[in-house]
């Protein structure tokens, strides 16, 4: 055998060999690959994959911040919030108006936000009624449709709780704009 031979392998074990050695590392790289790739598409449709969950109630206030005259008052709803993977403390999430029956500890609420397109409502205290600025619905201080009003239907009613402490909590939801009926959105 010549200096030759030796550089060039022309064995066909030799060559077998080899082949085998790419493959399997070629194998091993391409399943070493699978768990990163799986854990970045899970993460990556995470959001998609979450419910906002059921409605639960959230502390609003003390009874004796309602006043007692039966006028409405706008609170803030405040929860944490996630948005897609970020996450938010204590943040606003809506409003709602409640209001106390007079010589009475119930209470009621009614979303701030309305029914027609998801504006915010305003309590116009000279006309002892609730208007949207967007489309001028205007609504009863109870939350019904004062006409003519495109809006669909009347103002939201939300479920409330008074504690024996006089903390007031709301069953906070968020429901679909735009439609007769009153359906949560999930």
């Amino acid at each position: 055998m010549t200096a030759e031979s030796h550089q060039e392998p022309t064995d066909k074990k030799t060559e077998r060999r080899s082949f085998l050695t790419g493959a399997l590392a070629m194998l091993c790289g391409g399943l070493a690959t699978v768990p990163p790739l799986g854990a970045a598409l899970w993460a990556f449709l995470d959001p998609l994959r979450r419910s906002s969950g059921a409605a639960t109630f959230l502390p609003l206030t003390d009874l004796t911040n309602i006043p007692a005259d039966g006028q409405p008052r706008q609170f803030p709803v405040i929860a944490d919030r996630i948005d897609a993977w970020t996450g938010f403390k204590a943040e606003p999430i809506g409003a709602v108006y409640v209001k106390r029956e007079e010589g009475s500890d119930r209470v009621e609420a009614l979303s701030a936000t309305c029914p027609h397109a998801g504006c915010f409502v305003e309590l116009d205290k000279a006309a002892g009624c609730f208007r949207c600025p967007c489309h001028n619905s205007s609504f009863t201080l109870d939350g019904g449709i004062v006409a003519p009003s495109p809006s669909p239907r009347s103002m939201d009613s939300l479920e409330c709780e008074v504690n024996k402490s006089g903390a007031v909590s709301v069953k906070w939801q968020n429901f679909y704009s735009g439609t007769e009926e009153k359906v949560a959105r999930e």
